[in-house]
């Protein structure tokens, strides 16, 4: 039976955390939570294309069904009992179409789970489809030639970010309580900031991250959650974090189930240093870096302490050993495609750039921007010894044209490769660190800009805690987008 209009707008405006309560208390059935959300799709998703590769409706009321009668039952499967989710379409969901974006892959269907949804599917989330990336993961705009680009939830006509980019779009519509992301050059911080959304950049080990038999190396690809508040991303985080001995590199430090947000406290005295853009470093779009610093005032209103902050350390060293790491990284990854002409043949040009130059690096070359990374790293702790937290853009522009592949140029400066416009992201992935999108407003321009909120190794609970007093002074999360009307 399909909800009354009304009914089903009221159960997709709650919070992920009231929804959960509710579908609990049983104020609201399994059911009758997929039919809102279903609606919410078919409302909003031909306009924006975040959600990809449906899943069988029929088969989602079973499931449905079954959920709400395991509650009859008096049994829960924990927080996402009944939730709709949408697997970002990068890593294997079982019984899903995973394309990676890529023609390659287009129609694959998977045997087996990413541990992080084979966590999200055991909670008891129902998986309606996938939620749209860029080809193999690659650039912070979300397009590619199997299902097209994912548009902006504030503006259709402006890019949704990426490689989450579906993801963030889906939550800012409300088409999904919450989702994943993954994050390896900002694929949860550029998508979070260009709609308005939160995402969280986790330390590494904090979740598992990638199918069982992933190559041990991996240490910058992580996995994390987007909501549009700061309990409801603590609560997504809940399911997916905490050990697997199926994955070495996971930690122990949040039991699985365990995450919870640490409570209110006082924040006198909390130093934050403001990174902006790196001492004038990193380009960025005429009125962002405005915006951004004004979004510090929500900070100090809390009682931190804000100041300008400069790590001693050659940027562009960092950048080097960054796309020499993740150019090894990606080369090493898509060895067989590469090494088979037919398949080589469909990559896209990014892909191929990155592949290349994975194959043409020497080992010693490898080792010496692991050695950069290290000393990178050291950098940021001696900063930590003055800063509690550390705050920068998330971004270095606002939305651009969707139709673009990427900005080419900020600020009269050209960008020498397909993501040099996004370095803002690169200290915190290669120190390692976590780091929370959190949005910062808008400009002049009315486009949704961001910030990044890092902290301390495996300060992941901490960062949280930050961000839901800024949210608090700031209000964010109570700002829609238009298009929810």
């Amino acid at each position: 039976m399909t909800l009354q209009s009304s009914a089903a707008s009221s159960i997709v405006e709650l919070d992920a955390t009231d929804l959960s309560q509710a579908i609990h208390a049983r104020d609201v059935s399994c059911v009758e939570v997929l039919d809102a959300f279903l609606a919410q799709i078919d409302r909003h998703n031909p306009e924006v294309n975040a959600i990809v590769a449906p899943t069988d409706r029929d088969a989602l009321h079973t499931l449905a069904r079954e959920r709400d009668a395991e509650l009859a039952r008096g049994h829960s499967r924990g927080p996402l009992h009944g939730f709709p989710q949408a697997p970002k379409d990068i890593m294997p969901a079982a019984g899903l179409v995973t394309t990676k974006g890529s023609p390659i892959f287009a129609g694959q269907v998977s045997r087996t789970d990413a541990v992080i949804f084979e966590r999200m599917r055991a909670g008891g989330a129902l998986f309606v489809g996938r939620t749209n990336s860029p080809e193999f993961g690659l650039g912070g705009h979300t397009y590619n030639p199997v299902y097209g680009t994912t548009r902006n939830a504030w503006d259709p006509s402006r890019s949704a970010g990426g490689s989450s980019g579906g993801a963030a779009v889906a939550v800012a519509l409300h088409m999904l309580p919450v989702a994943d992301g993954s994050d390896m050059m900002g694929s949860l911080r550029t998508p979070a900031a260009f709609n308005h959304v939160y995402g969280l950049r986790t330390s590494v080990g904090c979740v598992p991250h990638g199918p069982t038999d992933e190559v041990f190396f991996q240490q910058f690809s992580v996995a994390g959650p987007m909501a549009r508040n700061i309990p409801d991303l603590a609560m997504l985080l809940s399911v997916q974090a905490g050990f697997d001995a199926r994955l070495p590199l996971t930690r122990r430090a949040e039991p699985h189930g365990s995450f919870t947000l640490p409570p209110a406290r006082d924040w006198s005295g909390v130093r934050v240093g403001w990174l902006g853009n790196l001492g004038g470093q990193l380009p960025t779009e005429p009125g962002l870096l405005d915006t951004c610093e004004a979004s510090l005032a929500h900070l100090r209103a809390i009682g931190c302490t804000v100041e300008p902050a400069l790590p001693a350390f050659d940027l562009e060293q960092l950048w080097m050993a960054w796309i020499d790491l993740r150019s090894f990284a990606v080369a090493g990854a898509n060895k067989a495609l590469w090494e088979d002409p037919a398949r080589r043949a469909q990559l896209k040009p990014e892909a191929v750039w990155e592949i290349e130059r994975g194959r043409a690096l020497s080992g010693n070359r490898v080792f010496e921007a692991m050695c950069v990374r290290s000393a990178w790293y050291q950098a940021l702790r001696t900063l930590f010894e003055r800063y509690d937290y550390l705050v920068m853009p998330s971004t270095q522009v606002f939305p651009f044209p969707a139709e673009w592949d990427w900005p080419h140029a900020i600020d009269g400066r050209d960008m020498d490769t397909y993501h040099r416009w996004m370095q803002t992201v690169v200290p915190a992935t290669m120190a390692g660190l976590p780091a929370l999108a959190a949005p910062a407003g808008f400009g002049a321009n009315g486009l949704p800009a961001g910030i990044q909120i890092i902290g301390p190794a495996q300060s992941d609970a901490a960062v949280l805690q930050l961000g839901h007093a800024y949210d608090d002074a700031g209000g964010f999360s109570r700002q829609r987008s238009p298009l929810l009307g």
